[in-house]
């Protein structure tokens, strides 16, 4: 089983092993997993998560298991509340990839949104390189919108992205999807 839950400041260094176990992957698609990112970043981005939350500034979370290990993380960004709308980043540790967990964490985070929320209006931009990226968000049930040119900068320049959405209304009438896991949400603190 996998749960989604908000940070905690006892996830600093678990945390940031699974980010060195990842950093080769990261690196690609994740500006802030540069070569002299340390555990010093690591606490500040948790403490940083753990206040946001609190606020409603941002909403991130962990993907954990029963052993409470960390396998990745997931969240909303960008949150634009006049239109509804937020977007959705996840990555997970490269020992845990290819199994689903992205996955079942990416739509596990949508339903928590849409029942604990507002938002109507949830979007997933992956680089048009990134497949792994773009099958995680049409496996979670995304509804692939387009692509948008020049989108992100990465390390390696400008990316073309593609774009997916949920929408609250077309969410509620999806069937639930088939996983080999069962995904929980863990309540809110």
């Amino acid at each position: 089983m996998i749960w989604i839950r908000p940070y905690a400041l006892d996830d600093v260094e678990p945390l940031f092993e699974a980010t060195m176990e990842s950093r080769e992957a990261l690196a690609r698609w994740h500006p802030w997993c540069h070569p002299a990112y340390s555990i010093t970043d690591t606490e500040v981005w948790v403490r940083r998560q753990v206040a946001a939350f609190q606020t409603g500034e941002e909403y991130a979370f962990l993907i954990s298991d029963e052993t409470r290990g960390i396998l990745g993380t997931c969240g909303l960004n960008h949150l634009d509340r006049a239109d509804r709308c937020a977007n959705i980043g996840y990555w997970v540790r490269t020992s845990c990839t290819g199994k689903g967990t992205a996955t079942m964490a990416t739509r596990s985070l949508v339903d928590w949104v849409f029942q604990s929320t507002a938002f109507i209006r949830l979007e997933i931009l992956a680089s048009v390189r990134n497949a792994a990226s773009q099958r995680v968000a049409e496996k979670a049930g995304a509804y692939r919108e387009g692509v948008l040119r020049s989108r992100i900068v990465l390390a390696d320049g400008s990316h073309d992205c593609a774009v997916f959405s949920f929408v609250r209304e077309k969410v509620a009438n999806q069937a639930p999807l088939p996983t080999p896991m069962s995904v929980t949400r863990m309540p809110l603190r």
